[in-house]
């Protein structure tokens, strides 16, 4: 699983650990890690390169504790700029955009509602116009055997 981490680093021990900040949903969305998570590195790790406070992407295994993967989060972040700062997808356009797709939603959900109702009414009115045939179908006969009892009467 990717995570986006942070470098830390103990002086006393020289242990670098990485702090778990947010991982990647299967989906490709990302969801931040909210309890303290923090993942010590192996000593084969390359120490030079890893920086106290850098934001690196971690590429973890399933049991979270082994790192199979680590590079700097550096292209990531330039790249996400790139893609949504730059184009005017702000915190707040994403917002109203959410709230117009919700609006959507209640909107779609009212006329579903709406058709439903009205396919009741249909199925309702068709049963009625069902149940009239059936009553002038009796009636019909009825008056066909009135008239052909009257006719062998006379």
């Amino acid at each position: 699983m990717l995570y986006l981490a942070q470098i830390q680093k103990k002086e006393i021990s020289d242990e670098i650990s990485l702090q778990l900040l947010a991982c990647q949903n299967s989906d490709e969305t990302w969801a931040m890690v909210f309890q303290e998570a923090v993942l010590t590195l192996p000593p084969d790790c390359d120490r030079n390169v890893l920086n106290e406070g850098m934001l690196v992407l971690a590429d973890i295994g399933e049991n979270s504790k082994i790192l199979l993967h680590i590079q700097t989060a550096t292209n990531w972040v330039l790249e996400l700029v790139q893609k949504y700062l730059t184009t005017g997808f702000t915190p707040d356009f994403l917002q109203q955009e959410a709230q117009k797709a919700e609006g959507w939603r209640q909107s779609l959900t009212l006329q579903s509602q709406e058709l439903s109702r009205r396919f009741i009414e249909v199925e309702a009115r068709r049963e009625q116009i069902q149940n009239l045939e059936a009553k002038l179908q009796q009636e019909k006969e009825l008056l066909e055997s009135t008239i052909a009892q009257l006719k062998a009467d006379n």
